[in-house]
């Protein structure tokens, strides 16, 4: 029997985001780069001392909480196998083998781009390619070091690359709806970006009848996927508050 001493996380600070929901976040950083956000920390990591020299590096590691997923080692009833959507949610992988939110202590671990470091009031990090829903927890931070963990020749299994992207289209409703907004330009670049992963659950592929919906920043885009010459694409329906 090994002898593991127990031990207490403390959160250092929050998210913030254009993802008020997690249906619809992209399964990777770095995939929605229009999507805006930010780390501010908490009492008593506040202390602009504690990022100083941090300005000096373009990328972060997060490790955060998966706060929204199940806790599954409290619950005891973790599940050794899990189905990664890009497999298309039929086939299994060891939980340990996937980068799956269902994990034992709902680890996660995330690399963003540092856009700007503000301590005019406590510390806020501007973010950008961040893949977090407001109200994650972030549990540490650490510089990014290229020179160290960039290995492009690794092996990535059975997620070689980057997911194939859908065409997306608005409708001239969804299209005046942005028009209309002084963010409508970030805005249909960010729905754009994220639609365009087709965020629907793993096992829907082609054209369907059902309308989703999906929050970003302050609004529910509602899209339905819709038969063309050259396959699917995503069309926006409506864009209203959310």
């Amino acid at each position: 029997m090994i002898d593991i001493p127990p031990s207490t996380l403390s959160p250092i600070g929050v998210i913030e985001s254009d993802y008020p929901d997690k249906f619809g976040i992209p399964r990777q950083p770095g995939l929605a780069p229009a999507a805006r956000a930010s780390l501010i920390l908490v009492p008593p990591f506040d202390d602009p001392l504690a990022v100083r020299g941090l300005e000096d590096f373009s990328h972060l590691w997060l490790t955060f909480l998966f706060h929204l997923s199940p806790d599954r080692c409290a619950s005891r009833h973790w599940a050794p196998l899990v189905r990664p959507p890009r497999l298309g949610g039929n086939a299994r992988v060891g939980v340990f083998a996937s980068r799956s939110t269902h994990r034992p202590n709902r680890l996660g671990l995330s690399l963003v781009e540092l856009v700007e470091i503000d301590t005019r009031r406590g510390v806020r990090l501007v973010l950008r390619d961040v893949d977090l829903v407001s109200g994650t927890p972030v549990l540490d931070i650490k510089p990014y070091l290229p020179w160290a963990e960039a290995h492009p020749q690794a092996r990535a299994g059975f997620a070689p690359e980057a997911p194939p992207l859908l065409p997306v289209a608005f409708s001239t409703g969804a299209a005046a709806t942005l028009a209309e907004r002084p963010d409508g330009d970030s805005l249909g670049e960010l729905i754009t970006q994220v639609l365009a992963q087709d965020p629907r659950p793993a096992y829907r592929r082609g054209a369907e009848t059902r309308i989703y919906g999906v929050r970003l920043r302050d609004v529910d885009v509602r899209f339905q996927a819709t038969a063309t010459d050259n396959g699917t694409r995503i069309e926006v329906v409506e864009i209203v508050a959310a």
